[in-house]
């Protein structure tokens, strides 16, 4: 693999960086014929998660020049003014302060304390559902809960939810409706029981569009159903920050959770946006969460950057963003459970590094986030995998496996990971042409035959991946997970320079389709492309 020379003028040890990468000649079989004990030196483990980075093509002076760049970044002081509650989000001034959503013991803070306030109104609702105290407009206890949200107060509940499907308490089920097409609310009401049917309302600002278009439907099937306009506090809740909009629409001041501006959506799960969690598995399972998170954070803020799990696995990714061009990360989570936890990571990533200034302004001169993407283990390997084994981009890719069966399916479990760890080896060994024929011959082709088809099976191999193993799939497992990635991502924003706290980009197109669908019932100004008439006239 090689790739064009990148400019990051900024950085001398960056430009080593791009020296070494350069005279770099190794291969990933080198590299392990000549060190038999290199996944000794390149892995390590945190709070229950076990990383093996070896299969990368990194040489203990590769790593060295990585970390001299993190420091020159700065990066142990910016990951202590994380915690701290600087203003990190600067172009927004503010703190991001996920971490203390997560905190442990007695609340210290004013920011712990609202916190430790809101905890303890999700769990005295969460008990009031639970044991059937809060019953609907007709004296029926709840037995649906309905999400309405979107990005953030979607991705993260939603996953967590199906992550943890053995810890769902029975008598409740719990749905996610995001999409503002109407199918997706219809579909999931449709054989559901208005008057057992409670919906979350989950909008830092109550006004975005999706959600709010979605919940006012959604209060037209209660009220269809015979519920009156008082009765609908019986039936919908909140979490936002607009207090005053949740009352207009007739949710209880009681019963609207708060949200603070301290923390992003995509960072929410671990506040009152995880209140579905708590629905669908229970208090306890929620605080095992935390806790399994706040590990993670003990280890993220107090270890040497060198044996900081999320600091490498962001180290990697920058360099093979930079030096090797790879334009996309593969994640790959063998376990069923987790079939969500691509999509998750793929607002995580690109939503906070998907930015062309840094956080001065100044236009970048080198490649910023990656395409994140990727699905559960083994249906991968039934679709795209080819694309990695013999296509002609380089895809970096991290395996996530479990060790723990999560169904009674024992011994489909164990060929799930053999899969998983094949699949990981076939990306380093690859396959020779040399091997190729002789896999042929033996098969019983002529030597012209397997001349002729090696070609077309040999694997060039020499593809970086990264596995990491849990014991098990259980909520304090997966607390940990999460807040791995969260700090990697991070810990990207500070290789990159850039903000990974906002995402204006988002914002555009949610102001343009509100001149568009007003545009739609008057006309469009004349100053709009062709291309925009041309739609609006089809469609609309």
């Amino acid at each position: 693999m090689t790739s064009e020379t990148l400019t990051l003028s900024r950085s001398s040890a960056i430009q080593q960086l791009q020296s070494h990468f350069e005279q770099q000649k190794w291969s990933l079989r080198e590299l392990f014929a000549t060190d038999p004990q290199r996944t000794t030196s390149f892995s390590c483990e945190a709070a229950g998660i076990y990383l093996d980075f070896s299969k990368n093509h990194l040489r203990q002076e590769t790593l060295q020049l990585l970390l001299e760049y993190a420091e020159e970044q700065e990066l142990s002081r910016q990951i202590a003014a994380l915690f701290k509650g600087a203003n990190v989000n600067n172009t927004e001034h503010r703190p991001a302060l996920h971490t203390a959503l997560r905190f442990q013991g007695t609340p210290k803070t004013e920011h712990e304390r609202a916190v430790a306030d809101c905890r303890a109104q999700m769990q005295r609702f969460a008990d009031n559902i639970h044991k059937e105290k809060w019953l609907g407009f007709s004296g029926k206890p709840i037995r649906h809960i309905v999400n309405i949200g979107i990005g953030g107060s979607d991705l993260g509940p939603r996953m967590v939810v199906e992550a943890l499907g053995s810890w769902h308490k029975p008598g409740i089920s719990v749905h996610f409706v995001a999409n503002i097409d109407g199918a997706d609310l219809s579909g999931t009401i449709q054989d559901l029981n208005p008057e057992e049917t409670l919906f979350i309302v989950a909008s830092k600002s109550f006004s975005t569009l999706e959600t709010r278009e979605n919940a006012l439907s959604a209060r037209r099937w209660i009220l269809a159903s015979g519920a009156n306009e008082k009765q609908l506090s019986q039936h919908f809740v909140a979490v936002s920050s607009n207090i005053v909009a949740a009352q207009d629409f007739g949710i209880a001041p009681e019963n609207i959770f708060p949200i603070w501006d301290w923390v992003g959506g995509r960072y929410s799960l671990w506040s009152a946006i995880g209140l579905p969690i708590i629905l669908a598995c229970g208090y306890e399972v929620y605080e095992e969460l935390l806790a399994g998170a706040h590990g993670m954070d003990t280890h993220f803020s107090n270890v040497p950057l060198e044996e900081n799990l999320p600091v490498l696995l962001a180290l990697i990714q920058f360099w093979y963003r930079q030096c090797w061009g790879a334009g996309s990360q593969v994640i790959l989570p063998y376990a069923q459970r987790l079939s969500k936890f691509p999509a998750w990571m793929q607002q995580l990533d690109m939503e906070s590094l998907g930015k062309s200034v840094d956080k001065e302004g100044k236009p970048l001169e080198y490649p910023s986030g990656s395409v994140i993407w990727g699905t559960e283990g083994t249906n991968g390997q039934h679709s795209f995998h080819q694309l990695l084994h013999q296509g002609t981009d380089l895809i970096p890719a991290d395996f996530i496996a479990i060790k723990q069966p999560t169904s009674e399916l024992h011994e489909q479990h164990r060929w799930l990971l053999a899969c998983c760890i094949s699949q990981s080896q076939a990306l380093l060994r690859g396959k020779s042409i040399h091997e190729a024929r002789q896999e042929l011959e033996d098969a019983g082709y002529t030597h012209r035959e397997a001349h002729a088809l090696a070609p077309h099976k040999a694997i060039p191999g020499n593809r970086p991946s990264n596995t990491l193993i849990l014991e098990k799939l259980d909520p304090h497992h997966l607390g940990a997970l999460l807040a791995l990635y969260e700090h990697k991502v991070f810990t990207g924003g500070c290789l990159l320079g850039v903000n990974p706290f906002d995402q204006w980009g988002v914002e555009l197109g949610k102001q343009l389709s509100g001149k568009i669908y007003k545009a739609a019932e008057e006309h469009a100004p004349e100053d709009w492309d062709s291309s925009t008439r041309s739609l609006m006239e089809k469609l609309l």
